[in-house]
C-alpha cells in the first residue's frame, strides 16, 4: 500500500531571515508578545471552562471575547490587533486538531496534545503578522503598531510574501519567517527509481550504492562538549527562588548554542543528501517509518542523532519542490520479506543478525539491502534496476 505525494503546480514556502532588532524595537515587540501571551492563556481558561460547562468555544466566540476585553483594557489596546486575532486563529486551530484526534479515539502517544497555558519564563515570543499587518520598505520589515526592524537579506524573495512570523529562538535571537508562493521547479528526468530503508547503521539505505546516508554522528561529536556545559550548569544552578547566576546563563547559553548548531549540521546533511535523491531519480519508494518507539529502546541515543524524521521530511518537501513521484511505504514485516521472491520469514530477524537469507529461494543479501527492494515491489515499480525482477506473490497471500 502507497500514497503517493500530490504536488499542485504552486505551493507555499518559508523564508527565513536574521533580524537586528533595535532596543525600542525589542521593548516594543515584548510588549506585543505579553499581550499575545494573555490572550493565550484566556483561551485556554475559557476553554477549559467551556469543557466542564458542556459549552461550545468556537472562534466566533473567542473572536467576541478579544473585542471586550480590549474594550475593558487599555493596555490591549495599545498593542495591534493583528497579531491578536491570529493568535486566537492559531489557538483554534490546536484545538480544533486536539478534539478531531480524541473523536478519532487515537492512542495517546499519536494525540496532539490540547493547548496548554504559556508561561512567561518559558515560553519564547512569536508573533504572526497577515499582509495587512506588515510591510517591507527600503530593506527594512515594519510591522502593525509602528515597529520597525532590519532585516539580513541572505537572499531576495522570490515573491511578495502573504504573511510573515516574527521570533525569538532559545539564544535570543530574532528571526522573521516569510510565507512566498512558490511554483514547482521540475528536474529533467532520468528514468530512474529508488527504494529507501531507515536504519540506526546508517541513516538510509539504498538501492543505489552510491546514495546511500551514512550515519554521520553529529550529535556524538559534539557530545564532550555539551557534557562540559552540562557540568558547569550543574555546578551553579541557583537554589530554589534564587536568581541564576552570570556563570550559570552563560553555560545555558553555551549548551543552547550547540544544541542548535548541531540541529542545523544534521539538517543542512539532510537537505544535501535529499537533493542528490530527487535529481538523479523519478520515482522514489520511502519507508513510512516512525521512529517515535526508538525512543524507548536502547538505541534512543544513536536513534536521536540519526535525525530520521528530519531527514525524511527534509526528501518529502524536495520532491514537493521538484515535482518528483515519491511514494511512502508502510513499513511492517520489510526485515521478513524476500524482495526476490515474496516469501515472508516465519521470525522476525534479530538485529545483530545483518544478513537476510530467503529460506524459499535461498537468496542472501544484507538486511538494510533487501529491505530497501522490497519498498520497491510493495510500490509497485519495476525493481529491475535493482535485483532480477518484481517477484510474484506466493500462493495464498495478498499483494502488498
Amino acid at each position: 500500500m502507497t500514497a503517493p505525494l500530490e504536488v499542485g503546480e504552486a505551493g507555499h514556502a518559508r523564508y527565513t531571515y536574521r533580524l537586528r532588532v533595535s532596543s525600542t524595537a525589542l521593548t516594543a515587540l515584548l510588549g506585543e508578545w505579553d499581550r499575545c501571551r494573555w490572550i493565550w492563556n484566556e483561551c485556554c481558561a475559557r476553554s477549559k471552562k467551556a469543557h466542564r460547562d458542556e459549552e461550545k468555544c468556537g472562534p466566533a466566540r473567542l473572536d467576541k471575547m478579544l473585542t471586550e476585553a480590549r474594550t475593558h483594557h487599555a493596555w490591549l489596546r495599545e498593542g495591534s490587533s493583528v497579531p491578536q486575532q491570529q493568535i486566537i486563529r492559531d489557538f483554534g486551530k490546536s484545538r480544533a486538531k486536539a478534539l478531531k484526534d480524541i473523536k478519532a479515539r487515537l492512542p495517546m502517544r499519536q494525540r496532539a496534545g490540547m493547548p496548554k497555558y504559556k508561561k512567561k519564563s518559558l515560553a519564547d515570543p512569536s508573533l504572526n503578522y497577515n499582509r495587512n499587518g506588515f510591510r517591507l520598505k527600503d530593506g527594512r520589515l515594519h510591522l502593525a503598531g509602528g515597529i520597525g526592524v532590519t532585516v539580513v537579506w541572505s537572499r531576495d524573495l522570490p515573491a511578495d510574501p502573504s504573511s510573515v512570523r516574527v521570533h525569538r529562538d532559545s539564544l535570543g535571537h530574532w528571526y522573521a519567517s516569510f510565507v512566498v508562493a512558490t511554483e514547482v521547479q521540475p528536474l529533467p528526468e532520468t528514468g530512474n527509481v529508488l527504494g529507501i530503508d531507515w536504519g540506526v547503521k546508517e541513516t538510509a539505505t539504498t538501492t543505489s550504492d552510491t546514495h546511500d546516508l551514512p550515519h554521520v554522528e553529529h550529535g556524538r561529536k559534539a557530545a564532550a562538549k555539551l557534557t562540559g556545559y552540562q557540568r558547569m550548569m550543574a555546578r551553579r544552578k541557583p537554589k530554589a527562588g534564587q536568581a541564576a547566576s552570570k556563570g550559570y546563563r552563560t553555560a545555558k547559553k553555551l549548551t543552547a548554542k550547540l544544541y542548535k548548531k548541531v540541529a542545523r549540521q544534521r539538517q543542512d546533511t539532510g537537505r544535501k543528501w535529499a537533493k542528490q535523491v530527487v535529481r538523479d531519480h523519478d520515482t522514489i519508494a520511502v519507508e513510512d517509518f516512525r521512529p517515535k518507539f526508538l525512543a524507548k529502546s536502547t538505541m534512543a541515543r544513536k536513534a536521536a542523532d540519526a535525525a530520521i524524521s528530519a531527514t525524511k521530511a527534509e526528501l518529502i518537501n524536495m520532491a514537493r519542490k521538484h515535482d518528483r513521484d515519491l511514494r511512502l511505504v508502510r513499513p511492517a514485516h520489510t526485515t521478513m520479506d524476500c524482495a526476490h521472491c515474496g516469501a515472508r520469514a516465519k521470525h522476525a530477524l534479530p538485529l545483530s543478525e545483518r544478513t537476510y537469507t530467503c529460506t524459499a529461494c535461498g537468496i542472501s543479501s544484507p538486511r538494510d539491502k533487501n529491505s530497501a527492494r522490497v519498498m520497491l515491489v510493495r510500490a509497485g515499480l519495476n525493481p529491475a534496476s535493482a535485483d532480477r525482477g518484481r517477484p510474484d506473490t506466493p500462493p495464498g497471500r495478498q499483494a502488498a
